[in-house]
């Protein structure tokens, strides 16, 4: 156990030690600054005519998400095709068939939006063309688009008034070209070199020991695994995702994948504060979310070494702890520390069955995904944590009866609008897809459907609700995992989570953005003596407690009902 807590602690310190410079330099490369990468000003130059693109010129907040949501709809209608027809493209030599309609639409939705979704599983599901120019693809310009969106919040701020918020094709590029691209031709070397397969071939076969013949999946995984992690992307190469021997081999590429998931996160959450010349607010928001995080971790540690209470009862010892689902090369610390992180930072992907997991812990993990604040997506996850800064100062505001100030830019009514429809959205959508799904499964569980709702869940009771409230948190949230006790590649789940996917991933876009946008232009009121400063722990406490209650009293019944529920009984 000691072994354990200490790699826990070895890959959360390695994590800072490689964000804290990283932001650093993305606060200078995205202010323009010089740097060390600007070797590759020829190569953007190149994709900018070659694009008819003008990177310079300025663009106010609707302008910037025009451009955004223009991209992302072409990307949307072309991956759609190619993947019901992937079957007739080259690289596919396992001759994996075309996708169904439905699951197209929820696929390609899913992975346009940063989420990773996967309705299929990777071996058979696509094939390496669409591995390449779809996947692959997408795993960069989703994050390429997230982390556009949060500079622009960053450069409303930077200048004192100002309608241009930076031109988003510039950010778009500069994303790819000198952070993700770099950072994934490092990790896929690593993995590559430690038993991740980067090939080209199909399947091969071994006899196993009991003499069956076993067909293995192969491909160029090393390559998409990087970028699955360094995006906050999440999906797999293999059904089974990280906790696929080859797709993460050894303890050694688990602190390597689970590092890379993290660092961009934490990166762009210290970038915000260089990048606007108040580092110190950085430092105070990445000790909130470090905060919550750790509020988050260190149950589900407990949780997971507690062992089963159900195990427990037959007189079983359990001194290794929970081990169901689990791999036994990472032991269930290291497991729960991937799933406390993999929840918080949108990632999605897992190294361990997190439907196997012990019911707190799912408890923990769903509202790692229902706060989504704590770090979160690359870029994303600042943007989140902005609605709740814009409540946290109306509040405060109120509570000291002052007119609220962001950086010296008053917070008026529709700002505070924007922001309480965002926070609203979250819980709206998650709610009303469980209840329809619950009403569904209970009311018409012998519907004339291909596949009928009674044979969605193998899990019927509590548990079978926390999977169906799972599935819409981790859609909603920009995740991608899930509870695969759930049956969810039918009609129903693939069209309703697809929606679910593209209001869950846009509108808490566009309302963060729009909002620094109106900030932005409004006249600088100079601090002063009686301005509320949010740079501040006092103020990074007032934050969290809104964090908390907002949360709280959204989700609570939801998971009383679920995973709560489900551990009271386990217990009695």
């Amino acid at each position: 156990m000691n072994t354990e807590l200490l790699g826990i602690l070895a890959s959360f310190l390695i994590t800072l030690l490689i964000a804290i410079p990283l932001g650093k330099y993305l606060a200078k490369m995205f202010a323009g600054e010089k740097v060390w990468t600007d070797f590759l000003k020829p190569l953007e130059k190149g994709i900018y005519k070659l694009s008819g693109i003008n990177p310079n010129a300025p663009m106010d907040w609707k302008q910037f998400l025009k451009a955004m949501m223009t991209i992302n709809i072409l990307w949307l209608v072309y991956g759609f095709f190619v993947l019901m027809f992937q079957d007739k493209l080259p690289l596919n030599p396992d001759g994996n068939p075309g996708q169904t309609p439905d699951l197209a639409f929820n696929t390609i939705i899913s992975f346009v939006v940063n989420c990773n979704l996967q309705h299929y599983s990777g071996e058979s599901g696509v094939t390496y063309f669409t591995q390449h120019f779809i996947v692959m693809f997408l795993q960069f310009t989703s994050a390429a688009t997230g982390i556009a969106a949060a500079v622009a919040l960053f450069k409303a701020f930077r200048d004192k008034t100002t309608q241009n918020v930076g031109n988003f094709w510039d950010f778009f590029v500069k994303s790819i070209t000198r952070l993700l691209l770099p950072l994934s031709v490092i990790v896929a070397l690593v993995l590559a070199f430690n038993g991740t397969p980067s090939s080209y071939a199909g399947k091969d076969q071994f006899i196993s020991m009991q003499g069956d013949t076993v067909n293995v999946s192969r491909g160029p995984a090393a390559q998409m695994i990087a970028i699955k992690h360094l995006g906050t992307n999440g999906g797999g190469w293999f059904g089974a995702n990280s906790a696929h021997p080859l797709e993460n081999p050894s303890y050694f590429t688990n602190m390597v994948e689970i590092v890379s998931q993290m660092i961009i996160p934490i990166a762009m959450i210290l970038a915000f504060g260089y990048f606007i010349r108040r580092k110190k607010l950085g430092w105070v928001i990445c000790g909130v979310m470090t905060v919550g995080m750790l509020m988050l971790m260190i149950p589900t540690i407990s949780s997971e070494l507690g062992g089963s209470p159900a195990i427990a009862k037959m007189g079983v010892s359990q001194v290794t702890g929970a081990m169901e689902g689990k791999e036994v090369r990472f032991g269930p610390m290291a497991t729960a520390y991937w799933s406390t992180l993999t929840t918080i930072v949108s990632t999605g992907s897992v190294n361990g069955m997190h439907d196997s997991t012990m019911p707190l812990t799912g408890a923990w993990q769903l509202l790692g995904m229902m706060i989504n604040g704590f770090f979160g997506g690359c870029g994303v996850g600042i943007l989140n944590y902005f609605v709740y800064l814009i409540i946290a100062v109306f509040i405060s505001g109120l509570m000291v009866g002052r007119t609220p100030e962001f950086f010296g830019h008053k917070v008026e009514a529709r700002e505070v609008k924007i922001a309480a429809l965002i926070t609203l959205l979250s819980p709206f959508l998650i709610m009303a897809g469980t209840a329809l799904s619950s009403y569904l499964f209970v009311a018409h569980g012998n519907a004339d459907w291909a596949v009928k709702p009674s044979a969605w869940l193998n899990n019927p009771g509590f548990h079978g609700f926390s999977e169906m409230l799972y599935e819409f948190t981790s859609s909603n949230a920009n995740n991608g995992s899930g509870f695969e006790g759930l049956g969810d590649n039918n009609i129903f789940w693939n069209v309703a989570t697809g929606f679910i996917l593209i209001l869950g991933r846009f509108l808490p876009i566009i309302g963060p953005v729009a909002i620094a946008g109106l900030l932005g232009q409004k006249k600088y009121v100079p601090e002063s003596a009686g301005t509320l400063r949010i740079d501040t722990v006092t103020f990074g406490i007032m934050t969290f407690a809104v964090i908390l209650v907002l949360n709280a009293l959204s989700y609570f019944p939801a998971l009383a009902l679920g995973p709560l529920a489900e551990y009271f009984s386990m217990i009695k």
